[in-house]
């Protein structure tokens, strides 16, 4: 059994269909304490400082953990920065094994794509899709735990980023993760509703700020706690759900076409959108990394959404800045009014 890198979520059940274990960089780097000294690793190694902080943090990560000699990378459906990011990390020594999710989302593209993918770990379908049946019963306790964010109102934003954000890999043991999760369903049922208004007042006023966080994960994770000093929640985090892959389909294929977040931004506008109905938000934080392509996106969310959105811009992780905070505490300010 050996350690897989991941520069983001790929099909999985390939890796533990090979008897391997998914280590998501992305968790690594940002739940370390020294996230920041890595982002200078990679400066300090040549890469530029207008390259994304996501990029150098994922370089200096696997570095620090020779254990981990083969990285999965997301060629298309990801960052364009992965292409050089992944030169560097061969240049170091480290097996590469390129996936790509077609940008038309065409089934017959990604087979051959899982195909390839299944060829380079040494494995077939048979076992892939006895592993999807195996995460597919840890994946719905993810659900539940969103269930209980957006509708009994029982989990905190950052919770419900954390467990499911961690679906890219499950911790590196599905098991494990599986009861952390029962545990902490079973504490989170028990808890009072965090905020006894939230099903009778009106969008705004006099109850808590209900919010959706769309975009990247966030590169300072603080903002969840902050949000919640102000008076609001995130009770919908867009990419971090489908991590989860929250579909009814026995399909490995159709699950990762299900999954929007490599493909066209319209088909998450559309999940968001459905979602935005569904859990009553009031706003949404659409948060953009610095030096990334989907930043322009921007500009088409807030043509085809109809609520209040505020973009926030991060670059690196060293806590939100002055600025963020007063944009932030503005535009809770405007909603609640």
């Amino acid at each position: 059994m050996s350690k897989i890198g991941l520069t983001t979520t790929v099909p999985v059940e390939v890796i533990y269909a090979a008897g391997d274990t998914p280590v998501d960089l992305n968790n690594s780097f940002i739940t370390s304490s020294e996230a920041m000294r890595r982002v200078e690793e990679a400066e300090l190694a040549g890469y530029p400082r207008n390259v994304c902080g996501w990029i150098k943090g994922l370089y200096s990560t696997a570095l620090r953990n020779p254990e981990i000699q083969r990285i999965v990378a997301v060629t298309q459906g990801d960052c364009s920065n992965t292409h050089a990011l992944m030169e560097t990390w061969q240049v170091e020594g480290i097996e590469i094994i390129p996936f790509a999710f077609p940008y038309d989302r065409d089934p017959d593209m990604l087979r051959l794509q899982i195909n390839k993918f299944m060829e380079a770990m040494g494995t077939d379908w048979e076992g892939v899709n006895r592993q999807k049946k195996r995460l597919d019963r840890v994946r719905a306790l993810a659900w539940e735990i969103d269930r209980l964010t957006w509708e009994e109102n029982r989990v905190s934003g950052f919770e419900n980023h954390l467990y499911q954000v961690s679906c890219s890999d499950f911790n590196g043991h599905p098991e494990s993760f599986a009861r952390e999760m029962q545990d902490f369903i079973q504490t989170a049922r028990k808890r009072e509703p965090l905020s006894g208004q939230i099903r009778s007042g009106p969008r705004g006023k006099g109850r808590e700020i209900r919010l959706g966080f769309i975009g990247v994960p966030p590169i300072f994770p603080e903002l969840y706690d902050f949000l919640e000093q102000h008076g609001a929640r995130v009770v919908f985090n867009e990419v971090q759900r489908q991590f989860s892959m929250p579909f009814e389909t026995n399909d490995v294929v159709e699950q990762y076409r299900l999954y929007t977040y490599p493909y066209q931004v319209f088909q998450r506008i559309e999940d968001i959108a459905t979602e935005m109905d569904r859990r009553r938000l009031d706003g949404i934080i659409h948060y953009t990394q610095s030096f990334c392509y989907r930043q322009i996106e921007d500009l088409i969310i807030r043509k085809k959404l109809d609520c209040p959105i505020l973009t926030l811009e991060g670059e690196n992780p060293t806590g939100l800045d002055a600025r963020s905070k007063m944009r932030l505490e503005s535009f809770l300010s405007m909603i609640g009014s």
